[in-house]
């Protein structure tokens, strides 16, 4: 563990004289104690922004991804810090510790719910979008990112060393990976290779202590615990060592719409049946909208079935017509490029765009939304299907969006107590469900609602017992922790236990041996339960 001698003689200092501090002065007592106790007081006074800097709003804003909580309402930081080596982020925790500050880390700003950058008690946020170099060795097939790097920044610098290594995490690029791979990271190749979380092999995270831990001196516990566990709970990940995979120099992909009138539940209620079980290097998803139809004045829902082969197209098609044949796919529905190229495709972007666009950290258009996540383990029966189509067709669905993923192959060998994330075997896919909201609070609610009543219609066809949850689909619906931080592990349970099954006992266990003052706390963090023994069944 490496913590310098200033920093322990700083937190003993701190320790022995902290004064309680009015709200109005905590900040500033704050601001203080980051310039007096850093190494370089000029350096940091830099990547320290307060309501009164000119520049706070812009750096606040710039990665805030869901409208919802960018308005005049939403709680403030009292600071934002934008760490440019770890030593800031030593001095901010143990600063925070004693000050009184919650903290809020912020990679990519992707976090369904805000919690990397909101909360309602005095909080300051810790943006790392200055923490983002890549560093790929191709002879190991290896590769360091820092946590404030997206997915296309890490994409772009792999296709820089090789046109055959990639990396299994999401479709956006603008994705931080600090938060991405902490709660496991899903992409168009996890049923050859898994999730983005399996495939890290070392972490460097700094602790509530203030100290820099690799793999080997934090254990494999807390190792295993960031890997799935959703981040904000055990310390600050900096960088993770992750393992790169082989891809073909070529791939195929294609992308085929059918409407209602075009036989799409049919061809939905088939697709259900082989998406995880056909052949490891196919994966094939489906993207649900709402769309005009052909008889003037009428709506309909297309189904598009979006494809990412890890092969040529000549051993697409035969695989294809052996397991879906419904589909009723031709040579000319796809596309063969390279795998980098495949990441433009599939993220949305026209033909053409250039790999740069993979290092553009501003989405476009930022939207307002609500989402939410089911686990599918027997297929929707048709009739199940025409209901979700039904609800389509109401005026809030003009706004919604509905993803399915598709499990199975490496999915299904990796066992659920691996890491945290549990999602493996039995799952066919899963299916997310998003909706656009409108402007004004009244219409706001409604349209969330009706995100929930889709959620109670598909109770009967989805995971039970617990109905399962992906915790990067964060969704506050399903409980939250007080504000205080004195959560007991009955409460947690009732969301804990849908994200991560079984392991949410191994992840509280963690984080009470790791973090017991639960510094590291969120609506939604991991609570520290001490002593453990006496209150895990509270």
């Amino acid at each position: 563990m490496e913590i310098p001698s200033s920093l322990l003689s700083l937190s003993l200092v701190l320790l022995f004289s902290f004064v309680l501090a009015t709200s109005a002065d905590v900040h500033e007592n704050f601001v203080q104690c980051l310039t007096s106790h850093s190494q370089n007081a000029t350096s940091i006074s830099q990547i320290i922004y307060t309501p009164n800097n000119s520049s706070y709003t812009s750096v606040l804003d710039f990665s805030i991804r869901n409208l919802r909580f960018l308005t005049p309402e939403t709680p403030k930081p009292l600071v934002i810090i934008t760490p440019s080596n770890e030593s800031h982020i030593q001095v901010a925790i143990i600063c925070a510790r004693n000050y009184g500050l919650q903290i809020r880390i912020r990679s990519g700003g992707h976090d369904h719910e805000g919690l990397s950058y909101v909360s309602h008690v005095p909080f300051f946020i810790l943006d790392l979008i200055n923490l983002r170099s890549v560093s790929v060795d191709v002879e190991s097939s290896t590769a360091w990112v820092q946590a404030g790097a997206t997915n296309g920044e890490l994409y772009y610098s792999i296709a820089e060393k090789s046109k055959t290594l990639a990396f299994p995490a999401g479709t956006c690029p603008t994705v931080g990976v600090g938060g991405h791979i902490s709660g496991g990271g899903y992409g168009m190749i996890l049923r050859k290779f898994g999730l983005a979380a399996d495939n890290v092999i070392d972490a460097r995270i700094i602790d509530v202590n203030g100290g820099i831990l690799d793999r080997e001196s934090m254990g494999e516990d807390l190792f295993w615990a960031i890997r799935g566990g959703a981040g904000g709970s055990f310390g600050v990940v900096i960088a993770w060592k992750i393992k790169l995979v082989p891809v073909p120099s070529i791939v195929t992909v294609f992308k085929v719409s059918r409407t209602l009138e075009q036989n799409a539940t049919m061809l939905l209620h088939r697709w259900q049946y082989i998406a995880d079980k056909i052949d490891n290097d196919l994966v094939i998803a489906t993207d649900i909208t709402r769309v005009n139809s052909s008889e003037e004045g009428n709506k309909t829902v297309q189904v598009s079935f979006i494809s990412l082969f890890l092969g040529r197209v000549d051993e697409l098609l035969p695989l294809m017509q052996k397991n879906f044949p419904e589909l009723g796919l031709v040579k000319e529905d796809c596309r063969e490029m390279s795998w980098i190229e495949s990441t433009l495709y599939i993220a949305g972007f026209s033909s053409g765009t250039s790999l740069d666009v993979l290092l553009d950290r501003t989405p476009d258009p930022r939207i307002s939304f609500k989402v939410k996540l089911d686990y599918v383990k027997e297929p929707i029966s048709k009739i199940g299907l025409e209901g979700i189509w039904k609800m389509l067709k109401e005026e809030e669905g003009a706004a919604a969006r509905i993803i399915t993923i598709p499990y199975g192959g490496k999915m299904s060998e990796i066992p659920e107590s691996e890491t945290p994330f549990p999602h493996r075997a039995g799952n066919i896919y899963h299916i997310a469900y998003a909706v656009n909201l409108e402007e004004g609070v009244e219409l706001s609610n409604r349209y969330i609602d009706w995100t929930r009543r889709l959620y109670s219609y598909l109770a009967p066809y989805v995971s039970k017992s617990p109905r399962e949850a992906y915790a990067n689909y964060r969704d506050l619906d399903l409980g939250q922790n007080n504000d205080k931080g004195n959560t007991s592990y009955a409460q947690a349970s009732i969301w804990g236990v849908k994200y991560f099954k079984n392991n949410f006992k191994r992840l509280v266990h963690v984080k009470t041996m790791v973090d017991p003052s639960n510094f590291f706390r969120h609506e939604q963090s991991i609570p520290a339960v001490s002593p453990w023994g006496k209150k895990r069944g509270n």
